[in-house]
């Protein structure tokens, strides 16, 4: 008479090889799919942010900002408002807290499926829903009142910090003031140096 049981265990054991390959094929799909995507290194006075950049889910937002990446824009700019749990912004003053000339704004693309999570970045913009131009923030915690539906039109999340979050919250401990009629202002700048948008093969090495 045949034993019920090791034919089972056989049939488990084949189970349980194909659910561990397709995990692994899973795995490897969702990190090339990180790969794909583009990916920018913000150099600052106080050490380097990696920022993936999300086109899927905000692809005006991420056109904007690469194109403000790909001409220079951002050197020499500074954070220039920093709020302890809630976020650090940039990307609009010099270090004299002269405003930068901008390009035309773009729309504003937030989505309630694209929250305004610890760690994600996302534009900085007036009350008017269609006004972020080159200022963006990240958040430092999660800040679901900035997400859309919730208060209004929301903020949109166009990337990820995915290095050097502890930069970030560095930035965050700084001593803040006012300055020039702006609060939350840094007592010492804190410098974007510049952003570059990292190369397709050297995200893979």
């Amino acid at each position: 008479m045949t034993n019920p049981v090791k034919p089972f265990r056989y049939v488990m054991q084949i189970v349980l090889c194909v659910t561990l390959l397709l995990g692994i094929a899973s795995s490897l799909s969702a990190q090339e799919r990180q790969n794909e995507l583009p990916q920018v290194i913000i150099e600052t006075s106080e050490g380097v942010i990696e920022v993936t950049l999300r086109p899927d889910i905000a692809p005006a937002t991420v056109e904007n900002f690469l194109t403000y990446v790909q001409n220079g824009f951002y050197e020499g700019t500074i954070f220039h408002r920093v709020i302890p749990g809630f976020m650090i912004q940039g990307g609009g003053f010099d270090e004299n807290l002269s405003r930068k000339e901008t390009g035309d704004p773009v729309r504003n693309e937030a989505r309630p499926t694209a929250k305004n999570l610890r760690g994600t970045i996302a534009m900085a913009r007036t009350s008017s829903p269609d006004s972020a131009t080159s200022q963006f923030f990240i958040n430092l915690t999660d800040n679901s009142f900035l997400d859309a539906g919730v208060r209004g039109p929301g903020y949109a999340v166009f990337g990820k910090v995915t290095g050097g979050m502890g930069v970030v919250d560095a930035i965050a401990g700084k001593q803040t003031g006012q300055s020039r009629g702006m609060a939350d202002v840094p007592n010492e700048p804190i410098v974007i140096h510049s952003v570059s948008q990292r190369k397709a093969d050297s995200a893979t090495e």
